[in-house]
């Protein structure tokens, strides 16, 4: 039997906001698994799809820029320790140019782009300067790059801490933007079905199933509550499923606002700052009662 630990139990309450005993109760039953304990509790009680990813856990800002032309366009995430560093107008600076130069010289990956020129040196060279002048640690996270010849590029950045790039065919500008504010306030997964992780969905069928079980549903039904759940489910995490943020009637999906504005959307980007990355939490009341104890004791 594994340990239960109130980290353990934090943790998985955080993901559910579910209460600490029904967390234990889950991780000891599943053996500590964290996955199956989350999947168990959603299945008992109803809870809503893991709020994880929608936690914010590291410092840094997501940046974006698109050539004049239009034709080329990028969004990047670069990553501090601090947050007072990432408001510091240096590393706002370098993040700014690290995008411009991701759109206009198509690096291959991360590797690629610190060996790009950047002001009188590379970017690699320049981070760590800034890491030297800063006194905090700099990386470059990730970044996406679009290209076209025959449609639109569009970007929002809400503050600098969510950023999305959109390629779009149709519409205008304005259309471009709407649907890039979209994207930064509803959080879909991808454009349509198809980009959705399998995975996911299988564990949506499997959890729909096993609820319905709990509740008496006869065996013939399940797989048609089943498909219905997930249905439901790729609407709510698809850009064509969910109904547009300023649709006047409150109803107007973005599938139905593109067929009448006769435009199609072919990919987006958003990145979240310290999306999916954990953020070791200081306790320092404990490191000065540990430390007190000490010279007590020496």
């Amino acid at each position: 039997m594994a340990a239960i630990t109130a980290g353990m139990v934090m943790e998985l309450r955080q993901a559910t906001g579910l209460g600490m005993m029904e967390c234990k109760k889950a991780l000891t039953e599943t053996d500590g698994d964290f996955k199956a304990a989350e999947e168990l509790l959603r299945i008992k009680s109803g809870a809503k799809a893991s709020k994880a990813a929608s936690r914010v856990t590291a410092e840094g800002v997501v940046s974006a820029f698109i050539t004049p032309d239009g034709k080329s366009g990028a969004v990047a995430e670069i990553n501090c320790e601090t947050d007072f560093v990432a408001k510091n107008d240096d590393f706002v600076a370098f993040a700014k140019n690290v995008a411009e130069i991701v759109a206009k010289s198509d690096p291959a990956d991360i590797d690629a782009l610190l060996a790009l020129p950047m002001d009188s040196s590379t970017v690699e060279e320049t981070r760590k300067a800034l890491v030297m002048k800063l006194g905090e640690n700099v990386s470059i996270r990730r970044f996406e790059r679009y290209a076209t010849t025959t449609g639109k590029l569009s970007s929002y950045l809400h503050g600098s801490k969510i950023g999305v790039l959109l390629n779009y065919t149709g519409g205008d500008d304005s259309m471009g933007r709407d649907l890039c504010m979209h994207i930064a306030a509803s959080k879909p997964k991808s454009v349509d079905a198809s980009g959705v992780n399998p995975e996911e969905i299988a564990t949506e069928r499997r959890i729909a199933i096993e609820k319905a079980k709990e509740a008496g549903k006869p065996e013939a039904m399940l797989e048609k509550i089943a498909e219905g759940t997930v249905q439901k489910f790729l609407k709510d995490v698809t850009l064509l499923g969910q109904v547009f943020v300023k649709a006047e009637d409150g109803k107007q999906t973005i599938e139905q606002f593109l067929k009448v504005k006769g435009a199609t959307v072919t990919a987006f980007q958003m990145f979240v700052v310290g999306e999916g990355i954990e953020k070791k939490v200081e306790d320092y009341a404990a490191e000065v009662a540990a430390t007190v104890a000490a010279i007590k004791k020496g």
